[in-house]
């Protein structure tokens, strides 16, 4: 692993948590506590998952998006905004491309997560806004991340790049 970059790409905008209940809204979050291999602690619903084919840990133990990214969503559909925690994303970001960093290591508060896929929408997305999931296609949802160092993660944590794979 090489170290972080010089100076933060982005901060974390929201982190937020899904409920019980998969109909319910995300959990809005001040912190989040994440476990390397297993995800984000205070998240039970996809805490500690594994592959059911694999028995490995399920690689999507945290994702994210750019609150840059809803904003155009929400232009594009004549919306005036997409509340934080709508897209349920783990973690919303403010002034960095996360596409940018797929397949490379990212370490945001004391966390560090390998960002290792485009996040694919689901049909949640048009129970939202008719047309958003559509929009949302072709690495327009944010990344989906791994745990590879345990730590906090807090609103306003710098979002820094950990240079190339």
């Amino acid at each position: 692993m090489s170290g972080p970059v010089a100076g933060p790409c982005g901060v974390v905008a929201s982190l937020h948590i899904h409920p019980s209940e998969p109909s319910e809204p995300l959990r809005v979050m001040e912190c989040l506590n994440l476990v390397a291999g297993k995800g984000i602690r205070e998240d039970g619903r996809y805490f500690d998952r594994t592959n059911a084919r694999t028995g490995q840990p399920n690689r999507r133990q945290v994702t994210l998006i750019e609150r840059e990214q809803i904003a155009e969503h929400a232009a594009a559909l004549g919306l005036p905004g997409i509340p934080p925690g709508a897209v349920r994303s783990n973690i919303e970001t403010a002034g960095v491309d996360l596409q940018s960093f797929v397949g490379q290591e990212v370490e945001i508060g004391e966390a560090l997560l390998r960002f290792h896929a485009p996040r694919t929408p689901c049909a949640k997305m048009d129970a939202l806004c008719s047309g958003l999931r559509e929009l949302m296609l072709n690495h327009r949802q944010g990344v989906v991340a791994e745990v590879i160092r345990s730590g906090a993660i807090r609103v306003g944590d710098p979002v820094q790049p950990c240079g190339p794979p």
